[in-house]
């Protein structure tokens, strides 16, 4: 019987879905419209669907002849709740002495604020009502000062218990070093009100700084309840096993996820990221930057060798997680980003968005605003349709909104509609230097991976704007993000803090075998013989308040292991910052954590060859256009083009999931994968 693999990625307008046959290689590929108000609709809408394509049979009734060996999901079900606010309930235990760690967080302030005076802290994740202590207190070395004070414990978990606060948050001061005033915390809990969910910082962040151990405990915490739900209602609905992205690259069960779902804030995009990586790396291009737009939002992303950038300094909206995660910036700049005007009276586009439901005003599902989907129908460079047919747009509609708008800002509707998609170029253009040249990289030297639904859209634009040498448009754009969550091997990150400027390689190689056991047991648990173990290191010198995080090699530590740490420290800090003090022994290196990442790995589908096709490929029909002028454009099927195909531009490239406009004086040219490469002609 013939077996495949799913991956299903869920996203703020469509859910799209990838079936790989694991005997023939074949990748069959579909969409469907998300459900917003119980994403596992949409869920089990598209793999119905994609196993009745894939078996010859019907979405309602799937041919019998494709087993399921694997569902891979990419969620956004946490995500959303805390980009959304929604944080209720929520209740926090932390040391006695210490109930305003919240309130006094960081110096920071945010960019776009430098010093002002008039920038005022958000609200914390738990008001200071909702906040009780613990006597009890340990040193920085995990040493007791004070015993753990149960009766004070017991009060505090019957005083949530009154009050109905069933998720809770557990953060005592120096539980990194030693979790057993914690662990005995929980135990109270679970005693005195059963109902309540809880998380302790040494469970979900094992590394010292208080405040961002606090928030991400609680953000865990927040979190849990609704995953939990969602993963129990998807679960019966499946009727199977399954598992869920991860932020930091790997995937988990869903059984485990449970336990941990920060984990899975950046579930969709962290998958994007690592598909486009595999597809690029394949077609030659080991170092680019992947742009994934959607309908809601763009996430951009670095990936140098092959491997996405990793970062542990992270958040969510207003919440810091200091979790190890892809380093992505999101930016709200999605095809259902909706245009505006200001009240100083100029247009502005997002980050606000008509979502799926109502979606933009051609969706005719009652959207009264323009969105930057509607001002690309207007101006003829859309489809009057969407997925093959299976969504017909209302061009009339949004060129009656295009045309309001337009009256509103006194521009023609061409020049207002050209003005919406400029805006936007320029929203994601910034997003890309973010990630880029406030990392130290020229955005220059970089390819670029466009896809997602609207990702294509407006990748001559951004060649122009960031003088990027080229943009690879991969083969089912729209689905780059499900095809990703079937080359991801499991991985689950443990870290210790072990601040140190003299480093005991007994020590250290002790601390290392621990995380190494926790990661081989959670292995075992997935069914995994093959254990690889991935070791780093953050180091900082003596008197910095910030670490750099350095692969670390595998083997016995010796002298000459510490050497190739330091090493691989000062290269990486010159790199970052552009000075290093290598030589100078007035400044000494502090080490400050250890990290294992356990990896079970998979086999990744291979990415299929195209057959040749001739250099000059004809067009399939021409529709109006509007670049710099309304006219007659070609219009080409995607699936038409063979390799070696060159279409120039001006023309519309369309297909299934999505559309690549070339503007006039580009061309795209279609590679040995099937990869469309735009480039500036000539």
């Amino acid at each position: 019987m013939r077996s495949v693999r799913i991956g299903v990625d869920t996203g703020g307008t469509f859910t799209d879905v990838v079936a790989v046959d694991e005997q023939t290689g074949e990748i069959t590929t579909t969409k469907t419209p998300s459900t917003p108000a119980n994403p596992a609709d949409g869920f089990m809408t598209g793999v119905r669907k994609v196993l009745g394509e894939h078996g010859r049979g019907t979405a309602a009734e799937p041919a019998p002849d494709a087993a399921v060996s694997a569902v891979v999901h990419g969620t956004t079900v946490a995500t959303n709740q805390l980009l959304e606010d929604r944080i209720a309930d929520l209740g926090f235990v932390t040391t006695e002495g210490f109930e305003s760690v919240l309130e006094i967080a960081r110096q920071s302030v945010p960019d776009g604020y430098g010093n002002s005076y008039f920038w005022v802290k958000p609200p914390r994740i738990v008001p200071v009502h909702r906040v009780r202590t613990v006597g009890g207190r340990l040193d920085h070395t995990g040493a007791e000062v004070r015993p753990f004070d149960e009766a004070q414990a017991a009060a505090a978990a019957r005083w949530f218990r009154e009050r109905g606060i069933t998720a809770i948050g557990v953060c005592f001061l120096h539980s990194y070093a030693n979790p057993g005033h914690e662990l005995r915390m929980r135990e109270v809990l679970a005693r005195e009100h059963p109902e309540a969910v809880v998380s302790i910082s040494s469970d979900v962040l094992r590394e010292y700084r208080e405040y961002e151990r606090s928030v991400t405990t609680l953000v865990d915490a927040a979190v849990k309840p609704t995953m939990r739900r969602y993963i129990a209602n998807l679960s019966e609905r499946l009727g199977r096993p399954f598992s869920v992205m991860k932020s930091n690259g790997g995937v988990l069960s869903a059984a485990e996820v449970v336990h941990q779902p920060i984990t899975t804030v950046l579930s969709g995009p962290a998958a994007g990221a690592l598909g486009a990586a595999l597809i690029a790396s394949t077609a030659g291009h080991p170092s680019v930057i992947t742009l994934d737009g959607g309908g809601t939002s763009t996430d951009v992303a670095v990936v140098v060798g092959g491997e996405p950038s990793l970062t542990t300094e992270g958040g969510v909206g207003r919440y810091p997680c200091k979790i190890p995660m892809i380093d992505i910036v999101t930016v709200g700049a999605g095809g259902g980003s909706v245009a505006w005007i200001s009240p100083e009276g100029t247009l502005k586009v997002g980050p606000r968005s008509a979502g799926a439901d109502p979606g933009p005003i051609c969706y005719g599902r009652g959207g009264t605003e323009v969105t930057v989907t509607d001002a690309h129908v207007f101006l003829g460079r859309v489809p009057p349709h969407l997925l093959g047919g299976e969504i017909p747009l209302d061009a009339g509609a949004a060129r009656q909104g295009v045309e309001a708008l337009a009256a509103e800002l006194g521009l023609s509707p061409e020049r207002t509609a050209a003005g919406i998609l400029e805006i936007s170029s320029f929203n994601q253009s910034n997003a890309i230097r973010q990630i880029t040249v406030k990392r130290g990289l020229d955005v220059r030297d970089f390819p670029m991976v466009a896809f997602g639904g609207s990702g294509p859209l407006l990748v001559c634009r951004l060649i122009d704007i960031l003088g990027l040498p080229s943009v690879l448009v991969p083969p089912d754009p729209g689905n780059v993000s499900a095809f990703g969550l079937l080359t991801v091997d499991v991985k689950n990150d443990y870290v210790r803090t072990f601040v140190t400027r003299e480093l005991s390689l007994d020590a250290a190689a002790e601390i290392f075998g621990e995380l190494e056991g926790q990661a081989a047991e959670a292995l075992d648990r997935e069914g995994f013989t093959d254990h690889v173990f991935a070791r780093s290191a953050d180091l900082r010198y003596y008197g910095q308040a910030y670490e750099v995080r350095v692969p670390a090699p595998a083997g016995p530590l010796d002298g000459a292991w510490r050497a190739e740490v330091l090493d691989r420290f000062h290269r990486e800090h010159a790199k970052l910052y552009g000075y290093g003090y290598r030589d100078d022994p007035r400044h000494g290196v502090e080490w400050v954590n250890l990290r294992v990442s356990g990896i079970g790995p998979i086999t990744r589908p291979v990415v299929g060859r195209r057959p040749s096709g001739t250099a000059d490929p004809r067009p399939a029909g021409t529709r109006r256009v509007c670049y710099d002028e309304w006219g007659p454009v070609p219009l080409y099927r995607r699936a038409e083009l063979g390799a070696g195909a060159v279409v120039a531009g001006p023309a519309v490239i369309e297909e299934y999931g999505s559309t690549l406009p070339v503007h006039p004086g580009f061309t795209a040219t279609t590679d040995e994968f099937g990869n469309l490469e735009v480039r500036r002609a000539g």
